[in-house]
């Protein structure tokens, strides 16, 4: 007897169905890393080393894992991190992601190169969410971002500080999703007619395909790949904590730091005043051979921990994952590619379910560690391993 296909559950299913459903050259784009994707591994591989402590007989019926996020409550300590270009894996897909999220009651936070643009993700949700940012070239450019994320509501700007240049991602290169190397277009192409699903979901209904954030400094760009030259022509080499200091000037909300691994840039991000900071390494797509974010998060909580919320983003996978990462003293974590393949996957609805899984696996680690609050978590339940 044949049987019926298996019922999605964590992230790692709907990323089976993200495979199946999207042309290659897009799932590569949100699924891999830069050069031998060593850094993308060991941010998944390194979780797995650390072990949690067992502890029974203990009273958890009261387990609770909200907790409070720069300030607002959320159902558990977890964001849903920026993706760029997610309106191409899914039709709108930054306002699914956003609707999804308010309902788990988490953070979005919606990327600079987002399909939708921060008044059409406002006017979805009518619910503050988090804005990503690069520091462009342009300084009026960023002025101009700045107010738009205001006027929509924005009370979190995130800036991403590990994006001088872009990675070597060559998985990029092989699908044709950048350059212009001979047979590129023949390839996307072919790619594209492997995927019906996603011409009629995206390719017809999810138009208009523009970065819609960037909409008012590239004008009249009606493709991406317009969009993508003046993104990679603004990005600067040149950025220094100096203008951290000017950012800080200029936005009065919430201020995280995006893309920090060591102690040293931490107490940069403190010393400018910064909120609070994510220690990234920009999900294993920038510096190859970086360590994981897990491996160098206790050196930063010891650095800077009493100063600012100290937030890790790389490698979450599942609640265990989150659970460790709190008790080894983050305030919360990120999660990129899980959200993204679960939408590109199954929508909003998908990611409702994987988040309320997400929240369950959560609360069952907590009781079966002993701890009720997510202030009980705590570095001593866990056990290095080969960390």
């Amino acid at each position: 007897m044949k049987l019926g296909p298996s019922i999605p559950v964590t992230p790692l299913d709907y990323r089976q169905q993200a495979r199946r459903r999207l042309p290659r050259f897009l799932f590569d784009y949100i699924d891999g890393g830069c050069n031998e994707e060593l850094t993308l591994r060991r941010n998944v591989d390194d979780f797995k080393r650390l072990s949690l402590k067992q502890r029974v007989m203990v009273d958890v019926t009261r387990v609770d894992t909200r907790t409070d996020l720069l300030g607002r409550e959320a159902s558990m300590p977890l964001a849903l991190a920026p993706i760029g270009m997610a309106g191409m894996m899914r039709q709108r897909g930054e306002v699914q992601g956003a609707r999804a999220a308010l309902s788990a009651g988490v953070p979005f936070t919606l990327s600079t190169v987002g399909v939708c643009p921060v008044e059409e993700v406002q006017q979805a949700t009518g619910a503050p969410f988090w804005f990503q940012l690069y520091m462009l070239r342009d300084r009026s450019a960023v002025e101009s971002l700045m107010e738009r994320a205001k006027a929509a509501g924005c009370n979190t700007l995130v800036f991403t500080v590990d994006l001088p240049i872009a990675g070597m991602r060559h998985r990029d290169i092989r699908n044709g999703m950048v350059g212009n190397r001979p047979g590129s277009r023949l390839s996307r192409l072919c790619q594209l007619a492997t995927s019906p699903n996603w011409i009629v979901d995206v390719g017809l209904k999810g138009k208009p395909h523009t970065l819609g954030n960037l909409s008012e400094l590239v004008a009249g760009a009606t493709d991406l790949g317009t969009y993508r030259d003046f993104v990679e022509s603004q990005f600067d080499p040149g950025v220094t904590w100096d203008d951290i200091a000017w950012l800080r000037e200029q936005w009065k909300g919430k201020l995280l730091i995006k893309g920090v691994l060591e102690p040293e840039d931490a107490q940069a991000a403190a010393g400018l005043g910064a909120d609070g900071l994510i220690v990234s390494n920009h999900g294993g797509r920038q510096l190859d051979s970086a360590a994981s974010t897990i491996a160098k998060l206790p050196a930063i909580i010891n650095a800077v921990g009493d100063q600012l919320e100290v937030y890790l983003d790389g490698g979450v996978r599942n609640g265990v994952d989150l659970v460790k990462a709190v008790a080894l003293g983050a305030r919360g974590v990120l999660i990129g590619r899980p959200w993204i393949w679960t939408v590109a996957a199954a929508g909003e609805e998908g990611l409702r379910d994987m988040l309320e899984i997400f929240r369950q696996e959560v609360a069952t680690t907590m009781a079966l560690m002993g701890v009720n609050r997510i202030d009980e978590l705590v570095p001593e339940l866990v056990e290095p391993g080969n960390l």
